[in-house]
């Protein structure tokens, strides 16, 4: 079943992957596996819209299902969350020139379960509102998501705008969304990259000193 929650994902059909939702849920799956499935899925579709196959329209369906999903898992993993006092503060954005907040939200949310305080930009982000974000917040983390390969200059520039604001000293950046990899990071500038929402729980952890 766990094959066909990505399938119907990855095929846009959305009544057919909530209702495998719901099933894994009741058969006692781990809502977090339930997470890593969706987000595997959006890889596909990731893929497939870089082959040319699906376009932006199949790009804002699987993202809207997402969030679905992401609604129905929400009273599962804030169950399972033991946080119980601010372990710090994280400033997450989509970067300039993409309009997709796949996997944002959820990372975010997973953020908040886990005891951090999350202050969302939002999707289509300038460099600017970055800037001001960490200056108003000062946050220990700055989380950039970007799905598509067109966000890693803004990305890069982003990180850029921080460090010639005098911000970068005291803050550790984390990107994630789309295709990363260590050659990313490295071109953007960030400190590491994320695969998945609990990667960048992970990496807030560390960067607190939380174990």
């Amino acid at each position: 079943m766990a094959h066909a929650l990505v399938e119907a994902m990855a095929d846009m059909k959305e009544a057919e992957a909530l209702r495998i939702v719901d099933e894994l849920l009741a058969q006692g799956e781990d809502p977090n596996k339930i997470l890593d499935l969706a987000s595997e899925a959006m890889q596909v579709v990731g893929q497939r819209y870089q082959e040319g196959t699906y376009f932006l329209p199949e790009l804002i369906m699987s993202g809207e299902m997402l969030k679905k999903i992401g609604e129905i898992l929400k009273p599962k993993l804030a169950a399972q969350s033991t946080a119980t006092k601010k372990l710090g503060t994280v400033v997450l954005g989509t970067v300039r020139g993409d309009i997709h907040d796949i996997g944002k939200d959820i990372v975010g949310f997973m953020l908040e379960v886990n005891g951090f305080e999350v202050h969302d930009l939002g999707i289509d982000t300038p460099e600017e509102k970055f800037v001001q974000a960490v200056k108003e917040y000062q946050p220990q983390v700055l989380a950039l998501s970007g799905f598509l390969s067109v966000a890693f200059d803004s990305m890069k520039s982003t990180i850029e705008e921080v460090e010639k604001a005098g911000l970068r000293d005291n803050l550790k950046v984390i990107i994630g969304g789309g295709q990363m990899d260590d050659t990313v990071r490295r071109y953007t500038g960030a400190d590491a990259y994320g695969d998945d929402a609990m990667a960048a729980v992970a990496f807030a952890k560390e960067v607190v000193g939380v174990a």
